[in-house]
C-alpha cells in the first residue's frame, strides 16, 4: 500500500515523498484510515514504529480540507498534542513542520528549562498545533498565554511514560479545560491499569489499534549480560567501547550523576562521550543530540528520562551500565537500537546487588539472557550460573534450652522477667515475706520507709526532687540503693539551729537592755528598725509598687538622711 492511497492532500504527499517514504509502517496503515473518519484511538505499538505519523499525516489533512487557516493572530489552537518529554516533543514539533511543510500552518512546541519569552511571543502570533509538555502547558495556562477552547484534536503519546512520570493529575486538568466534543488519540507503549482507566474516561468509542506482539523485546536485538562486580563497571565500559564494531553507543544509567562520572571517565580514557539527562540546559541537550547525529560523538551516556526521546538513526550498541528496576525501562532503553529493520546489539552490566532486577527483565522476556563471553579480570571469578538457585548457609543451632515461646504468638518470644534487687530486699525486709510484687510497689514501701525514719528522728521532707540519693538522708547509707531507686523524693533532718553570734558590749547599733537580755539566754528578736515607706507617685491603692533600682534607691536613702538631719 502506497500513501497516495489514503486520500491525503497532494501537499502532504509531496512532502513524504520529499523524505523519501513510499510504503506505510503497519501502525501507520492502520491508524490513518481510523483518525481520518474522526474517530478516536487507542494505539499499543513500540517504540520506533512510525507511530508520529501515524497521527501527524492525517491531523494535517483534516486541518487543511477545511480551506486555508485564518492569517495572522486570529489563529486558534485547533490541535494539542502532549509529550513526556522535551526531546520527544521536538521530535514530534519536527514531524508537523516536515509533513506540513507546503500547507500553511503553524506548529509551536513549548517546554520547560527554557525562557518562555520567546514561546509565549510566538502563542501570541497565532498557532494552529500545539506540541507541549504538560508542566509548561498547566504554567502558561494559568498565566493566560494559551487557551483551548478551540481545540478538536487531543493527542497523548507515550502514555505510560507520563504515567511513570506522574504526569497523570496533570493531564486530567488539562482535559477539563478541553470542548467535550473533540477527538482523542492516545498511543502508548503499554497498557496498565491506570492507562486503561485514563482511556475508559476520555476516549468515547474507541478504534483499539494493538501491534506490538507479546514479547516486548525486539528480535532484531541481541541481547547479553554481564556479570560483573560493581567497582569493575566502568573498566568493562572502557575495553567494550574500544571495539571498532561499537560506531555509535548509548549508555544508560540510572541516576543524573553517574551519567557526569561515567562521562568524565570516558573521556579520561580517551573515547568521546558527552552526557544527556534532566539538569542539563535545554540547549545543551540539543547541542549533543546534534552531537550524536552528526558522528562529533561516538558515545552518549544518558538516564531513562531520556530513553524515550532520543530518535537517533545508526545506534549499533545499547549498553545498561545499571540495571533498571523496571523491566519496561529495559525495553525501552534496547528500542534504541535495530531500528529500521537494522541489526543492534544490547548489553548490560549486572552486580551481585541487581541479580533480582535481571530475572524480572527474563520473566517479562520470557527468555533468559544470554551470558556475554567473559573478559579476564574484569568480570566475577565465579561461576555465573544464574538457574541454580543460590543455598543459603544454615545458621548452627543454639546450645542449651529453648526459649519459651507465647502460648497465643508461636513465632513470638516471651522474654524471661528478671526480679529487681529492690523488690527482693523489701521482701526481706518484710516479716511476712510477702513484700511488694512489682517495681512500682517496692519502690512505695521504700520511700514510705524512708518517711517514718525520718518522723522519729524529727525529720522534715525535702520539697525539691532529686534524681540520684547520693547517699544522703536518714537511713540512706553511703552505696545503699543508690542505683535501684532512679528517682522520688528524699527525706532529710531538718537543720539545727545555729549557734548564737557573741555580742560585745561596744557595739553601739545594741541597746543595753537587749545585750543583757541576750547574755542572760533568753530568747529575743533583734528589731530592725523601722524605715518609712515612699509611696510611689501616682500609684493605685493596692498595686503592687515595681523594685526600685540602684539610683531610686540612693534617692531614697539621702531624702530619709535629710529628714532626719530636719528633726535633730
Amino acid at each position: 500500500m502506497l500513501f497516495e492511497e489514503f486520500g491525503l492532500t497532494a501537499q502532504i504527499v509531496r512532502a513524504v515523498a520529499d523524505e523519501g517514504y513510499t510504503t506505510p509502517t503497519p501502525i501507520q496503515e492502520a491508524a490513518i484510515p481510523v483518525v481520518l473518519e474522526g474517530r478516536d484511538v487507542l494505539g499499543c505499538a513500540q517504540t520506533g514504529t512510525g507511530k508520529s505519523a501515524a497521527f501527524a499525516l492525517p491531523i494535517l489533512h483534516r486541518l487543511t480540507a477545511g480551506g486555508n487557516p485564518p492569517k495572522g493572530s486570529g489563529r486558534r489552537i485547533r490541535v494539542l498534542v502532549l509529550s513526556p518529554t522535551r526531546e520527544l516533543a521536538l521530535q514530534i514539533g519536527e514531524s508537523f513542520e516536515t509533513y506540513g511543510a507546503h500547507t500553511g500552518l503553524r506548529t509551536l512546541c513549548i517546554y520547560g528549562g527554557v525562557n518562555q519569552n520567546r514561546q509565549t511571543k510566538a502563542l501570541q502570533h497565532g498557532v494552529d498545533i500545539l506540541v507541549a509538555t504538560p508542566g509548561r502547558l498547566l504554567d502558561l495556562i494559568n498565566q493566560g498565554f494559551v487557551r483551548l477552547t478551540q481545540v478538536g484534536t487531543l493527542v497523548l503519546d507515550e502514555a505510560d511514560r507520563m504515567l511513570d512520570m506522574g504526569f497523570m493529575p496533570d493531564i486530567r486538568r488539562i482535559v477539563k479545560l478541553l470542548p467535550e466534543e473533540r477527538q482523542t488519540l492516545l498511543f502508548s507503549a503499554t497498557m496498565p491499569t491506570a492507562i486503561e482507566a485514563l482511556a475508559h474516561d476520555i476516549l468515547t468509542n474507541p478504534e483499539e489499534i494493538k501491534l506490538t506482539p507479546e514479547k516486548p523485546a525486539t528480535e532484531l536485538v541481541t541481547q547479553s549480560v554481564h556479570m560483573v562486580q560493581q567497582s569493575k563497571k566502568t573498566s568493562l565500559l572502557i575495553h567494550l567501547l574500544r571495539n571498532p564494531e561499537v560506531a555509535r553507543a548509548i549508555v544508560f544509567t540510572r541516576t543524573k550523576h553517574a551519567a557526569d562520572r561515567i562521562c568524565r571517565q570516558l573521556k579520561k580514557a580517551g573515547v568521546s562521550s558527552e552526557a544527556i539527562h534532566g539538569n542539563k540546559s535545554q540547549n545543551n541537550r540539543q547541542r549533543t543530540l546534534e552531537n550524536f547525529r552528526s558522528d562529533v560523538t561516538q558515545v552518549m551516556v544518558a538516564t531513562d528520562v531520556a530513553a524515550r526521546g532520543i530518535d537517533v538513526d545508526g545506534i549499533t550498541h545499547v549498553i545498561n551500565y545499571d540495571m533498571p528496576h523496571d523491566p519496561e525501562t529495559y525495553v525501552h532503553r534496547i528500542g534504541r537500537t535495530g531500528r529500521a529493520n537494522a541489526l543492534g546489539t544490547a548489553i548490560s552490566f549486572c552486580a551481585p546487588g541487581e541479580k533480582s532486577d535481571l530475572k524480572q527483565i527474563e520473566r517479562l522476556l520470557r527468555h533468559p539472557i544470554d551470558l556475554a563471553p567473559r573478559v579476564q579480570g574484569l568480570e566475577s571469578e565465579t561461576e555465573p550460573e544464574r538457574e541454580k538457585e543460590e543455598v543459603r548457609p544454615q545458621r548452627p543451632e543454639k546450645q542449651g534450652r529453648q526459649p519459651r515461646r507465647d502460648k497465643f504468638h508461636p513465632r513470638r518470644i516471651v522474654k524471661e522477667v528478671v526480679e529487681p534487687e529492690i523488690i527482693r530486699k523489701e521482701r526481706k525486709r518484710d516479716d511476712e515475706g510477702s513484700g511488694p510484687k512489682t517495681a512500682k510497689d517496692a519502690r512505695a514501701a521504700y520511700k514510705r520507709r524512708l518517711k517514718a525514719e525520718a518522723e522519729e528522728k524529727g525529720g522534715r521532707r525535702s520539697g525539691s526532687k532529686q534524681k540520684n540519693l547520693n547517699g544522703k538522708g536518714p537511713g540512706a547509707k553511703k552505696g545503699k540503693y543508690r542505683d535501684e531507686i532512679p528517682y522520688g523524693r528524699q527525706f532529710r533532718p531538718a537543720k539545727k539551729p545555729a549557734p548564737p553570734k557573741p555580742v560585745s558590749a561596744n557595739q553601739p547599733s545594741v541597746r543595753r537592755e537587749d545585750l543583757q537580755v541576750r547574755q542572760s539566754g533568753a530568747p529575743h528578736r533583734a528589731a530592725k528598725p523601722q524605715v518609712p515607706v515612699i509611696k510611689a507617685v501616682g500609684a493605685v491603692q493596692g498595686e503592687d509598687i515595681p523594685p526600685l533600682n540602684a539610683q531610686a534607691k540612693r534617692r531614697r536613702r539621702n531624702k530619709f538622711k535629710k529628714r532626719q538631719a530636719t528633726q535633730s
